[in-house]
């Protein structure tokens, strides 16, 4: 009638959250690719997850990492121009020595 249960042992489950764990995709995604039901997931993460401490990663903690992210790029971008206002002074500064550093013609006998 209906279809038996798939049983996993201890080790595999580990494996399991070990690698979900480490994964960037979806529960969803990795259900499909196991096939294992995302609950059962759910469940064995809540089991196994070697860091209990840190909760699983919520929308809002993926928005704010993002967030964070974004600035840390705007800051980054910000920081490069001001190098390369930087180099291009100095380089303006180079030539402007060059130019003035060099010793006069003596053409005075005009």
């Amino acid at each position: 009638m209906g279809e038996q249960r798939k049983r996993y042992n201890e080790e595999f489950k580990k494996q399991t959250v070990k690698f979900l764990q480490e994964q960037t995709k979806s529960f969803g995604e990795l259900a499909e690719e196991l096939d294992i039901p995302k609950s059962t997931l759910h469940q064995w993460m809540g089991q196994y997850r070697e860091l209990k401490n840190e909760p699983l990663a919520s929308v809002d903690r993926v928005r704010e990492l993002e967030a964070e992210l974004k600035e840390a790029r705007r800051q980054l971008q910000e920081r490069q121009d001001q190098l390369a206002d930087r180099e291009e002074e100095l380089a303006i500064i180079k030539k402007a020595v060059h130019i003035f550093s060099k010793p006069r013609n003596a053409d005075s006998s005009s």
